[in-house]
């Protein structure tokens, strides 16, 4: 049985910062991607950062300089450390892997807060 498992949301002030951990478990197939999207309330789910197995990495705009992504391809885990947080970060983020069959899994998401 597949799972990524997430930890590190929670309630932070603006300019705070936040460590995402997301850890897979039961992919036996080489993941090639993995990322995290968030979906605030009622608005889309969009793409905040990927990175591919030979660490290339993708950035929506709204977070390039103060988001980074990081993976540990042994431990299939994947990181997204935030900064300078903005009360317009706040959302439930999502991890995504894709496998090398093209399957893709989901987490069961993380709140992340971002207020005074």
């Amino acid at each position: 049985q597949v799972q990524l498992v997430e930890s590190g949301g929670g309630l932070v002030e603006p300019g705070g910062s936040l460590r995402l951990s997301c850890a897979a478990s039961g992919i036996i197939f080489t993941i090639y991607t993995m990322g995290w999207y968030r979906q605030a309330p009622g608005k889309q789910r969009e793409l905040v950062a990927a990175v591919t197995r030979v660490d290339t990495t993708t950035y929506a705009d709204s977070v390039k300089g103060r988001f980074t992504i990081s993976r540990d391809n042994a431990e299939r885990t994947v990181y997204l450390q935030m900064t300078s947080l903005k009360p317009e970060d706040t959302a439930v983020y999502y991890c995504n892997m894709k496998d090398s069959l093209g399957r893709i899994y989901w987490g069961q998401g993380t709140q992340v807060t971002v207020s005074a």
